[in-house]
């Protein structure tokens, strides 16, 4: 079939080079890309937001499939579009990615639901806020109600803080601190049949030992040596299932990738946030353990035949994905500086090793940053501290002036710790 990608970050080069790997794959189309997606993919001008002009595309193309990646075109009904132009669309509609759109409608969701999380308020006012900040106490968790690239929450133990960042959004969600560590679990649904992928961990802090602001996420590793067994089973039973259960019952069916970010408590499972498309950098990690072709798990969720799919086939090696961020990230980034080293990562890593653009662009014969989050290094090993080493192998072999990036994502689960 052909297929067209939706995006230009990281998450959508994994995802392409997915697809690209899938015998079903005939052509690979994506709009409108970035410098790395175009060794995999043809890449197209388009406005991801703009719905009617994505529909136009797929036609024009001749799409089979259409494969929306952000949440940004998800929210503004996107998908919605492309399905109403009879082309099979992997996403949910504008109403259903609301379960990432707006904190407060996921909350309502979750209450409905039955489904475990933080006990919250919806506060629109600075004195709402204070009231909310006052009942929980530190730390306070602070959470942009809509859409924010990942860096709409703050966990602080400053009280004056976690009231700046209430008073600067319109609408926010306070809610309790959840302590023990986060997990990752994306599941890909038609609506009624919910299928779950392996849970990764990713770490948001710019900073080694989880220091410095939240980021759009600095690295993450799939699996987790550290997780109870039953752990997806659990999640199943009681987050995921019942969530698309609710939604349907709603009349605004969720079919795409439903993301779970998990803690694991004191008190057991609960939900921290859901998501409506793959996570970024988990997505990285995921898809590169994934060994079941991408594209028929993808178009069963579309059509709604996924209960008809066999079993997902999983390697046993182990995922590390680490994020090379520009100069002042997660702050104004410096963009146009050149990019040297991919090929060395290519002529000696490969194919353990790999790296998946993100904020990338083409400059003549160069390749320059473009973007926050730059690049994704990601490997493959026997376990951790293989794929770890191999990572990091090929993140010393490229250059970009200023850039940073974390020495320590899943140094604790290599050594058996959480």
């Amino acid at each position: 079939m052909k297929v067209l990608v939706i995006g230009s970050g990281a998450r959508e080069h994994a995802l392409c080079r997915a697809l690209s790997l899938d015998p079903h794959v005939t052509a690979l189309h994506c709009a409108p890309g970035n410098a790395g997606i175009a060794q995999v993919a043809e890449l197209h001008p388009v406005d991801a937001l703009d719905g009617k002009a994505v529909a136009a595309l797929a036609e024009e193309l001749g799409a089979g499939l259409v494969v929306v990646g952000p949440e940004a075109p998800l929210v503004a009904g996107v998908a919605d579009a492309v399905r109403e132009a009879g082309i099979p669309c992997f996403g949910p509609s504008g109403q259903a990615a609301r379960l990432e759109g707006s904190k407060a409608f996921a909350k309502d969701v979750m209450a409905a639901a039955g489904v475990p999380t933080a006990r919250s308020y919806v506060c629109t006012t600075p004195e709402e806020a204070e009231t909310a900040l006052d009942a929980f106490g530190a730390p306070y968790v602070v959470k942009d109600d809509g859409l924010a690239a990942g860096k709409g929450v703050v966990v602080t133990d400053d009280l004056e803080a976690a009231k700046a960042h209430a008073a600067a959004c319109e609408r926010v969600v306070v809610e309790e601190f959840l302590d023990g560590p986060e997990v990752s679990l994306f599941a890909i649904t038609d609506g009624e049949t919910v299928l779950p992928l392996q849970p990764a961990q990713d770490f948001k802090r710019a900073l080694n030992g989880d220091g410095g602001p939240n980021t759009g996420g600095m690295g993450a590793y799939s699996p987790l040596p550290w997780a109870e067994p039953k752990l997806v089973d659990e999640v199943l039973a009681t987050v995921l299932q019942p969530t698309v259960d609710e939604m349907r019952r709603r009349g605004t069916p969720f079919s795409g990738l439903l993301y779970a970010g998990l803690a694991i408590t004191s008190r057991g499972v609960r939900v921290i946030e859901f998501n409506a498309r793959f996570g970024d950098p988990e997505t990285q990690v995921v898809l590169a353990r994934l060994k079941t072709p991408l594209a028929g798990v993808l178009l069963a969720a579309a059509d709604g035949t996924l209960a008809d799919l066999a079993p997902l086939r999983w390697s046993e090696e182990a995922a590390v994905t680490v994020v090379l961020a520009s100069h002042n990230y997660p702050g104004a980034p410096r963009t146009g500086d050149p990019i040297t080293g991919l090929d060395e990562v290519e002529a000696q890593d490969a194919p353990h090793a790999y790296v998946l653009h993100a904020g990338t662009r083409r400059d003549g014969d160069a390749v320059v940053s473009a973007g926050g989050r730059v690049l994704s290094v990601t490997a493959t090993g026997e376990d951790l501290t293989q794929a770890r080493d191999r990572a990091y192998t090929a993140v010393a072999r490229i250059h970009l002036d200023g850039a940073h990036h974390r020495t320590d994502i899943a140094l604790k689960a290599a050594s058996g710790e959480q």
